[in-house]
């Protein structure tokens, strides 16, 4: 009966965060409540999101859990992908994770466009393999593998289960909930000339390793159409940690013609709630070192705001 009725109240209580306007009481109810019950309390589903799409989630995972209680991860970043990619761009989504980037953007590209998902995780490629078969998506590419700056083999470790996006090369001396080893190779070898010379955006979160990852790139920044983009999750002491500095990353995206533009991110509640009440942030030109994690989007255009 009790878990009954925390169901009717879990189910209840998305209801209204998901589908009621008004803001009152929706960040005080995702804190103490709905985001630490489905924490802690899995629940195994088939999930719409707010542009249609369905996802097979997990609540113990923060993405997943997300996905379920709003109907979309990184508001801001999904609502700039919305209005960047058209019928038929390509999109290469590095650290794909279980696809909700993969998915978004195919239903956006459409049949003449293409989506490449490159994920290190076996088991997140499943899944990822799996939400392309829910959607019926027949534009992506999946590929497992990991991307570099050469041909290696890496190790990952994730940390815990309740934030399976952290699966990183970064070291980590605590216990681990699980680890694995894939094969890296550059990201130009991974993608085919014309899937590199065709790619509208190439979204890139690799938790930690997005140094190598972009030095790796240098090949192939020059063979890139004039109007792509490409979206990097900066972490600078997770790079300190490989020998890797976030300034570097910038000298490289600047030697090659691209400018630095920061787009705000949060996750906590309060701040979905915000974001999916109305509050949308633009792309900001950024000039200054980059000390905290921030979204980074390296354009060709120059201006203060990317349009």
């Amino acid at each position: 009966m009790r878990s009954a009725s925390s169901d009717m109240l879990v189910g209840l209580g998305r209801a209204y965060v998901r589908h009621v306007p008004a803001p009152l009481g929706k960040a005080s109810l995702l804190t103490r409540y709905l985001n630490p019950h489905l924490r802690d309390r899995a629940r195994q589903r088939v999930v719409r999101s707010r542009f249609g799409a369905r996802f097979t989630i997990d609540t113990r995972d923060l993405i997943q859990r997300y996905i379920y209680m709003f109907g979309v991860w990184e508001p801001h970043m999904t609502r700039w992908l919305q209005a960047r990619l058209v019928p038929g761009d390509t999109f290469i989504d590095v650290g794909a994770n279980i696809g909700y980037y993969t998915v978004l953007a195919s239903g956006l590209v459409g049949g003449a466009g293409q989506v490449v998902a490159v994920e290190a995780s076996p088991d997140f490629h499943q899944r990822l393999l799996e939400q392309v078969r829910l959607n019926r998506r027949d534009n992506v590419r999946a590929v497992n593998g990991a991307v570099s700056d050469g041909q290696r083999t890496l190790t990952f470790v994730l940390a815990s289960s309740s934030n399976m996006g952290a699966n990183s090369i970064v070291p980590y001396d605590g216990p681990a909930e699980s680890s694995f080893e894939v094969e890296a190779f550059p990201l130009g070898e991974l993608l085919a000339p014309e899937e590199i010379s065709t790619a509208r955006v190439i979204k890139i979160d690799v938790e930690g390793a997005e140094g190598s990852v972009v030095r790796g790139m240098i090949p192939m920044l020059d063979k890139l159409r004039p109007d792509c983009e490409i979206t990097v999750e900066v972490t600078p002491d997770r790079m300190a940690q490989l020998g890797d500095s976030a300034e570097e990353l910038m000298k490289t995206m600047r030697d090659h013609g691209f400018h630095a533009y920061r787009l705000a991110n949060e996750y906590t509640p309060e701040s979905y709630v915000a974001a999916l009440g109305g509050r949308r942030e633009m792309p900001v030109r950024w000039r200054g070192p980059v000390v905290e994690e921030s979204d980074l989007i390296f354009s060709r255009v120059d201006a203060e705001t990317l349009p």
